[in-house]
């Protein structure tokens, strides 16, 4: 048995999309011998493809089924990639609220070569304009959920996964 403390899980990351959520999250399980839940990859491998479900159904209906996935995810111990629009939710905001949260923010210009040519439906019509736009109106959601955040803009993932483990407190 360690020595080193534990990391209380579940964890979960929040931030706009092409932050490093996935990435990140990946490797910071891998790390404290997590499981790693993405809600969005949850979604659509129950739903369809997320740009699919926002062309036949449109938003409202991403919303609620998004709503169901996080709220069964945040259940799990694990680390957990929330899509950048699940904090619209009051209830995840709620939930979020005796949980440790890390906030990965991204600058515009850091963010767009990784979001070129992607499908991302709130995207579609607009690109990084758009993406700056969402960002401004969910940053004070980040910002009410979030113990502690992170710029991935020019950080290497081992570099973000290693500050957010010494933030929360060492290992699984």
């Amino acid at each position: 048995m360690s020595d080193t403390p534990r990391l209380a899980l579940p964890i979960v990351l929040v931030g706009p999309m092409g932050a490093g959520k996935s990435r990140v999250g990946q490797r910071l399980a891998a790390s404290v011998g997590a499981p790693f839940v993405d809600t969005d990859l949850r979604i659509a491998e129950r739903y369809g493809p997320i740009e699919e479900i926002f062309d036949r159904e449109g938003e409202e209906y991403f919303r609620i089924v998004e709503r169901e996935v996080v709220d069964e995810a945040l259940r799990e111990e694990a680390v957990i990639s929330l899509g950048g629009g699940a904090v619209l939710h009051d209830d995840t905001r709620d939930d979020l609220a005796g949980l440790p949260v890390v906030w990965l923010q991204v600058s515009a210009s850091a963010v767009a070569p990784r979001l070129a040519g992607g499908t991302r439906p709130l995207l579609a019509d607009g690109g990084i304009e758009r993406w700056s736009a969402i960002l401004e109106a969910r940053r004070p959601l980040y910002e009410s959920v979030a113990d502690f955040s992170i710029d991935t803009s020019r950080r290497s993932v081992a570099r973000i996964v290693d500050d957010i483990t010494g933030h929360f407190g060492g290992t699984r």
